[in-house]
């Protein structure tokens, strides 16, 4: 059988698999070893073995388990209510200001988090009823904690960069300053559409009365609580994008900052310490499943000449490598339609990112591609999770089909973010540019 018949077959099995309703770690793994097995017998273990070795043998990725820990403390102590709060105080006077204080404070404890469950529950329990008492329309206020929500997945210490790093070798901190660069320009895009927008329609998210904004004073005073914040994003971060600390080294000061937080704010409880581990190493384990089961699906495929394949296709594309570039685009943002956000990596990051590489493209630049479209995929329709995530916290009357069109407007604003750094490169990458050349 020749090796086109064969990697077409892998491919069909796999989406055979997906379409079964099995989870798609397992099918990977299942794949991997029923086509070693049948090709090579025995011996084709060994392939597997060493695959998940060499990937699992990679020291950034205990950064994981320890952003993941970081998150968890955070969220059970109530950081997106202070964070919020301080706000609402400064955004109160402005049209549409609780709406751009929404994915202001998404962006801040997407900065100290990087998890989406803990922003879009969190500003779904708080940010919505605020937004649906000042009469602002349902659709931004449930499109800002969407799109607020998930800036966690673009803006560091983000969970998908790191695996990403691990199965393509882009630098971890590379990908981290490029996220902080268009972590900025989505925060723009969005503010200025709510903005432009409730400035043209006067009703569509009008300030809030007088009687309910506070003074100088009471602003300057709510500050104080994103000292302590501000001053964990500054140490884990900062010091992984300064050079002064590695991935996994920023991780591990983020989660004992973490737990400091927590304390010093007098949240911190042993159920709650009990319970973050808990979640942390249920989460770790579902990653460290997905990343097996790619690397054992990525050594058979690349061991049938799988990569070959995919590459000569690409080389005879109309269009050339901006075709390509175009179809691997829309191919990533169909997959976001379907499938979790780290099942994308595990199934496109291995075959996509080489081909860029060979087309000629800055790997870091389309890895910063890849990551804004995942960043989509959260919240495209039917099966966008943030999409789930928000309706599990929002009254009885806010239907899934309400979220589903809420969604579009931002999903817009995300691809115009991929239009402009595909067009203007440096809007991605200029800050790694500074710090790390």
């Amino acid at each position: 059988m020749d090796y086109d018949t064969l990697s077409l077959l892998m491919f069909l099995a796999l989406f055979l698999t997906l379409a079964a309703g099995l989870h798609i770690s397992f099918g990977l793994y299942a794949i991997a070893l029923g086509f070693a097995y049948f090709l090579w017998g025995t011996a084709g273990m060994n392939t597997i073995v060493m695959s998940i070795w060499g990937m699992m043998n990679n020291f950034p990725l205990l950064a994981i388990p320890l952003f993941i820990f970081m998150a968890m403390i955070l969220e059970k102590s109530n950081l997106v209510a202070d964070v919020y709060d301080c706000f609402y105080k400064w955004s109160a006077a402005l049209r549409g200001g609780l709406a751009i204080a929404t994915i202001f404070v998404g962006a801040l404890i997407g900065s100290v988090s990087g998890v989406v469950a803990a922003g879009v529950i969190g500003l779904g329990v708080i940010a919505f009823p605020q937004m649906a008492k000042y009469r602002y329309n349902q659709g931004v206020n449930l499109g800002s904690i969407l799109s607020g929500g998930t800036l966690g997945q673009i803006i560091p210490p983000a969970l998908v960069m790191i695996v990403y790093s691990a199965l393509t070798s882009v630098s971890v901190g590379q990908l981290f300053a490029s996220g902080v660069s268009v972590g900025l320009l989505l925060v723009a895009l969005f503010s200025l559409y709510i903005l432009i927008r409730s400035y043209l329609q006067k009703d569509f998210c009008p300030s809030l009365p007088a009687d309910k904004r506070v003074g100088w004073r009471e602003k300057f005073a709510s500050l104080r609580v994103l000292i302590l914040p501000g001053f964990l994003v500054v140490a884990t971060v900062g010091s992984i994008l300064s050079g002064a600390a590695t991935p996994t080294e920023g991780a591990a000061v983020g989660a004992f900052g973490a737990v400091l937080f927590s304390i010093v704010r007098r949240r911190f409880t042993f159920d709650i310490l009990q319970q973050s581990m808990i979640e942390t190493l249920k989460v770790s384990s579902m990653i460290a499943w997905m990343i097996g089961g790619a690397a054992s699906f990525s050594a058979v495929f690349a061991g049938i000449g799988g990569n070959q394949v995919i590459a000569n296709i690409a080389l005879h594309m109309p269009g050339g490598e901006w075709g390509v570039l175009l179809l691997s685009i829309a191919f990533i943002f169909l997959l976001g339609m379907f499938l979790e956000t780290m099942a994308i990596i595990m199934l496109a990051a291995p075959i996509l990112s080489p081909i860029m590489l060979q087309m000629g493209f800055d790997p870091l630049w389309w890895a910063i591609i890849f990551m804004t479209l995942l960043q989509a995929a959260y919240i495209t329709p039917p099966f966008g999770v943030a999409l789930f995530y928000l309706k599990s916290v929002t009254p009885a009357h806010v239907r899934l089909s309400d979220i589903y069109w809420s969604s579009l407007p931002f999903i817009g604003l995300q691809l115009v973010a991929v239009l402009l750094i595909v067009l203007f490169p440096a809007l991605a990458l200029w800050l790694p540019r500074l710090l790390f050349q």
